[in-house]
């Protein structure tokens, strides 16, 4: 939603200030300095990309335009259904949760959390790490080790997404003045056609800078750190849910394993003490 309005801002703030100033709007609209520079900073990404790198980036453009943030009230359901599921194994034994870690979409304790269960790879994530639980004893410090080499793994797969879209919004301004020079020589081959034209023609030219500027600074930019910004959202969700586990599996109880986990949450996402203690108990919380 806010990249929408970001968007509406940006075009509206341009247009009206534009307008104001005496300008016409039509003098903006140079198809072909668009083309050059659009095509040039597709061309630039194709060539510094691999395959999965593009699929990766084009990937990632949809979810700007999705509410896929993480609320205080996500991890709220998120600590409440691991203290119950590890409830359920401290009462009954580690593998009476077998069947919620085989099938979390069909748990009654893991279905519940809806933004986790939608997350395919938190679930995958947790799931796993739980198996390996299953399978046998394993040291808390080598389950911490090995949880930790799958983050580090997803944080420098993911990382080359913002950085990739950075590089190409740094090219941009370049590549307008690319556009511009082509610009000035359409006018230099066009200066026997009066003043009017050439400065028509030199119009046309500075949109060439104007477009490259506002496409890096207005958009591609800004777009590459939203990105860069949730990819951190979901490390530190990933690294909730491995404090939460590893805190278990040292003999810590569950109480005492996702008030661990608690800890790890971002200030300003982070419910208090007395906050997941009643929800927990079953009141619910709404501030989200």
């Amino acid at each position: 939603m806010f990249v929408i309005i970001g968007i509406a801002v940006v075009l509206i703030a341009i247009i009206v200030g534009f307008t104001i100033a005496g300008g016409q709007l039509l003098l903006l609209l140079q198809w072909a300095e668009f083309m050059i520079i659009v095509g040039t900073g597709i061309g630039s990404m194709l060539i510094m990309s691999t395959p999965s790198m593009l699929k990766k980036i084009i990937g990632a453009i949809p979810n700007l335009f999705k509410n896929h943030s993480i609320t205080k009230q996500d991890y709220l359901e998120l600590l409440k259904s691991f203290n119950d599921l590890f409830l359920i194994s401290q009462r009954d034994g580690l593998l009476s949760i077998e069947a919620h870690i085989e099938s979390p979409e069909k748990s009654k304790v893991l279905s519940v959390n809806k933004k986790f269960i939608e997350n395919k790879f938190a679930v995958n994530f947790f799931c796993d790490t739980m198996k390996i639980m299953l399978s046998g004893a394993i040291p808390g410090h080598e389950l911490e080790s090995l949880i930790d080499k799958e983050i580090e793994t997803f944080e420098i797969e993911s990382k080359p997404i913002p950085a990739t879209i950075t590089k190409i919004a740094d090219s941009l301004p370049g590549i307008g003045i690319v556009a511009a020079v082509l610009g000035i020589i359409v006018t230099m081959s066009s200066i026997d056609e009066g003043a009017v034209a050439v400065g028509h023609h030199v119009a046309a030219a500075l949109v060439g800078t104007f477009l490259g500027v506002l496409l890096s600074y207005g958009f591609v930019n800004p777009i590459a750190t939203n990105i860069e910004h949730d990819i951190e959202s979901k490390i530190r969700y990933l690294e909730t849910i491995k404090v939460c586990i590893v805190a278990y599996a040292k003999g810590n109880p569950p109480i005492i394993a996702v008030e661990m986990a608690r800890r790890t949450i971002f200030s300003d996402l982070r419910p208090t003490f007395s906050e997941l203690e009643n929800f927990i108990r079953g009141k619910k919380h709404t501030d989200g």
